[in-house]
Parts: structure tokens; C-alpha cells; sequence
């Protein structure tokens, strides 16, 4: 093997097992003034987008173990991998929207923690909400329980204040009925 092909394997080697996540996608037809936009919006998303050849992509999937992705491996392929901390929704919702915009690109598959997920499955991952946003209702579940418990402990001694403020009520209406007259 030339050594310009094996410093490409090593790379995108490195670059796959950097990323928690692999989205490849059919970018065919996309402009360089649409792939440049892509790209921006992806770094946006903490991802980065490479042009990979389908020959050098087999290789890397298949020292990664992961199933035979020869019947995607076709076309013109670019890989979509996540920066530090990255979100797969975020990346996923990003090539949708564009190509919702643009009709380009196509999603050919996902890895994802050595899973691999087909495009519809993609599909559904880009309509999730990103992983802040599940934090924060998670935490909002959790709280949930904890204030109706404190709301129902405190019912009772509230109930007991409204009865005394009623009855104190009570007794200064005659009073003031009395002196009235």
C-alpha cells in the first residue's frame, strides 16, 4: 500500500475513534458555496465534515469492527464527525435542515458507540430535542415529584389557617353587626 494511502487510513482512523458519532452522507450535487455553508453550520453544531473516499472508508469501518457498510459505500461520501463534547442530534438536525433546504445532502448511515443506524433512524434522532434540552426536562422530571409532595404536605396546614382565618371572621361580623345598631 503507498504511504500517502496509509497516512490517509491513519487519519480518518484517528478522526473516527476521536468522535463519539460517524454520520456518512451522500453529498452528490452539493456546490462548494453549499458545502462550504454545510461545514459552517456543522462547526456551529461542534462538528466537522470530510470529504472521504468510499475505499479508504471500508477499510476504517472494517478495522473498527463495524458491520459491512459496502452497499452505502458508494457515490460521493463525506463524513460527518463530533468535536470534543458534540451532539449527534444537533449534527443530525443540522444535515437535515439543510437538506431540507437545499434537497442535499442524503444520510447514508451512522455509527454511533459501534451501533450502526440507517437513515431513517437518523431521521428520528435529528427530531430530538439536543442534549441540553433532554438535561433540562430530565431535571424538571425529577423535580416534579418532589414539589407535589411539598405541595400536598402543606395542604393541611393551610387548610387549618384558611378555618381559623374563617372563624376569627366570624366572630368580628356579629360584633360589628352589634355596635351598628
Amino acid at each position: 500500500m503507498r504511504a500517502e494511502k496509509q497516512f490517509l487510513i491513519k487519519e480518518v482512523r484517528e478522526q473516527v475513534a476521536s468522535s463519539t458519532y460517524v454520520l456518512l452522507t451522500d453529498y452528490t450535487g452539493l456546490t462548494v458555496g453549499q458545502f462550504g455553508e454545510l461545514r459552517k453550520r456543522l462547526r456551529a453544531a461542534q462538528a466537522e465534515c470530510h470529504v472521504v473516499k468510499n475505499s479508504i472508508m471500508r477499510l476504517v469501518l472494517k478495522e473498527a469492527g463495524s458491520p459491512n457498510a459496502d452497499d452505502v459505500l458508494a457515490g460521493m461520501t463525506a463524513m460527518v464527525i463530533g468535536k470534543n463534547k458534540s451532539d449527534i442530534s444537533a449534527a443530525a438536525k443540522v444535515l437535515k435542515n439543510f437538506k431540507r433546504e437545499f434537497e442535499k445532502p442524503k444520510f447514508k448511515l451512522g455509527l454511533i458507540n459501534e451501533q450502526v443506524l440507517r437513515p431513517a433512524e437518523l431521521e428520528a434522532i435529528a427530531d430530538l430535542p439536543g442534549l441540553d434540552m433532554l438535561r433540562a426536562q430530565f431535571v424538571g422530571l425529577l423535580q416534579t415529584p418532589a414539589t407535589r409532595i411539598a405541595v400536598v404536605l402543606g395542604a393541611p396546614a393551610c387548610q387549618i389557617a384558611r378555618v381559623l382565618k374563617a372563624h376569627a371572621e366570624k366572630k368580628e361580623v356579629p360584633a360589628e353587626a352589634g355596635a351598628a345598631t
